[in-house]
């Protein structure tokens, strides 16, 4: 397992920006825009850490994030998205997103911390029982 990202939603990307980049000193590393869902993703990372990013996530929508919302997740990639989603539906964790795709999941911890699993490489081929299995709660 690799830890990727903390993800953070924003308000105001370039705010965030002067204070994530221009003030503590971390660095853009990539940028998605994706104008037809409505939200942009600027990855940063610490210079010495460029491996463990934070993910700015800016939605142009205004939306209320209450006192917990704009907190995201932290992700991680796995060797096998598919025995890790088993091994922890074996020990009674809800896959509240579960991996249909072969590539993403999310699950949440004892205290509903978000947490997002992501095949390491490629994905892999879809199959059940993943891939028929709906959504449940919020991640």
């Amino acid at each position: 397992m690799k830890f990727l990202h903390t993800m953070v939603r924003v308000r105001d990307i370039e705010s965030s920006l002067r204070f994530y980049r221009d003030g503590l000193g971390l660095v853009e590393t990539r940028r998605k825009d994706n104008p037809q869902g409505r939200y942009t993703l600027v990855f940063l990372a610490a210079p010495a850490t460029p491996e463990a990013e934070i993910e700015l996530t800016w939605n142009y929508d205004d939306e209320d994030y209450g006192s917990a919302r704009n907190f995201g997740h932290l992700a991680f990639a796995v060797d096998d998205i598919y025995a890790t989603c088993a091994r922890l539906q074996a020990q009674g964790v809800v896959i509240n997103r579960p991996p249909r795709d072969g590539r993403m999941a999310f699950v949440r911890s004892p205290d509903r911390v978000s947490i997002e699993l992501l095949q390491a490489g490629g994905a892999l081929p879809p199959a059940e029982p993943w891939l028929s299995m709906p959504n449940t709660g919020q991640w």
